[in-house]
């Protein structure tokens, strides 16, 4: 398996990782990225059988595990719960129970609510050059998903601050303050979420937290701890990509002025699935080997670690034609965003609907949206997304 170096902090990496993509598929399916120490799949092929392999996984096999040190301890209680990090028998029994109040019918339900939270935010877009990164593209999933849970509206500011202190964790540039900080937030999102479940049990009302409390699977419930982990799981994970490909794919659309073709319902459709295909909003998903195997010219060993390129695996040529060139109009096919098996993800649909709907607002309202300067991506890999958007109407 051939060596590759690239270091995910360098400036020109940043701004464009796709020319390291490329060249990564050309020497195979599966290199070793050095910087991390651990094979990483390349191609669309490659990292779909990954995402369904089940002799991998996300946790990390019990005889590898160590204790976090005492400083991260809130974290990864946090962590320890996620149905994200599980493997069955407690991923079956954790997604089942989510599933029973996470439905495809709440989530359609809160269509026309996305709706008018996109109109009421482009109402009150200023007349000068603004971020709508921070006004628009953060605003619409942080609020809905307040409005899923039934929580306040007003504390979308300080569950932002929380997701953000959190999910810097993932980020290649994390360092001990960052750690200080995502514990700290750890522990304040688990007191909040734990007293307003609190609440709850109390007063029930029409939100997911109640339907969480509520749910049931062959007699068994939710623990305090995982329904307070599903929580937060679902902010984090969902508010953070959301914004991402978000804000990527308005850039995308003003860049190529092709935003009209989201003026439709079945236009914001297609645009959002070449969004995600071109530039997705998480480039890098882990697995752990749970057995000696061979797959992809490479004999993997129990606890083997492999990096799974999402983001490369949307530029393969292989399954789409010209995959660097952004075209809202593409047929869709499937992609690698939302990961694929097992794990994929749960939010999906609910991601999917705030995005074509927030576009379909923006670009219906805002016919001549431009950006008066040149966006930047931010030092955060794996996650890929900017550090901010002016625009002007």
């Amino acid at each position: 398996m051939p060596d590759l170096t690239q270091s995910p902090t360098d400036p020109d990496f940043v701004q464009d990782p796709y020319a390291f993509y490329a060249r990564a598929r050309a020497t195979g399916p599966l290199v070793m990225w050095t910087d991390y120490g651990m094979p990483a799949a390349t191609t669309h092929a490659a990292v779909q059988a990954l995402l369904r392999d089940r002799r991998f996984g996300r946790e990390i096999p019990s005889e590898l595990a160590k204790a976090p040190p005492p400083h991260l301890a809130p974290f990864y209680t946090v962590e320890d719960h996620s149905l994200l990090e599980a493997e069955p028998p407690r991923h079956t029994r954790l997604r089942g129970l989510v599933l029973r109040a996470f439905t495809s019918a709440r989530i359609a339900a809160l269509a026309p609510w996305v709706e008018d939270l996109c109109n009421g935010l482009v109402d009150d877009f200023p007349t000068e050059p603004y971020d709508i990164l921070q006004t628009y593209c953060t605003q619409v999933p942080v609020l809905t998903i307040a409005r899923l849970l039934g929580v306040p509206g007003e504390m979308a500011p300080q569950l932002l601050s929380w997701s953000h202190d959190m999910v810097a964790m993932y980020q290649s540039s994390r360092d001990r303050g960052v750690e200080d900080r995502a514990a700290r937030a750890a522990t304040e999102f688990s007191t909040y979420i734990a007293g307003y479940a609190d609440s709850r049990r109390d007063a029930p009302a029409d939100d997911l937290i109640t339907d969480l409390l509520a749910a049931e699977a062959q007699g068994q419930r939710l623990s305090t701890q995982e329904l307070v982990t599903t929580c937060i799981l679902l902010l984090n994970a969902g508010h953070e990509a959301t914004v991402h490909a978000l804000g990527n794919g308005i850039r995308a659309l003003i860049a190529t002025g092709t935003g009209s073709v989201c003026t439709t319902s079945e236009g914001a459709e297609t645009a959002v699935e070449e969004i995600l295909r071109h530039d997705p909003p998480l480039h890098v998903f882990t697995r752990y080997a749970y057995e000696d195997t061979e797959l992809l010219g490479h004999r993997f060993h129990r606890g083997d670690q492999v990096a799974l390129l999402l983001g490369s695996a949307g530029r393969d040529d292989t399954i789409w034609d010209a995959p660097n060139r952004f075209d809202p109009t593409r047929p869709a096919k499937p992609h690698a965003a939302f990961g694929a098996g097992l794990h994929f993800c749960l939010g999906a649909p609910l991601a999917r609907l705030e995005i074509r709907t927030a576009l379909r607002v923006l670009f219906t309202r805002c016919p001549q949206i431009h950006m008066p300067e040149p966006a930047m991506f931010a030092n955060t890999y794996h996650f890929h997304g900017l550090t901010g958007l002016r625009v002007a109407l």
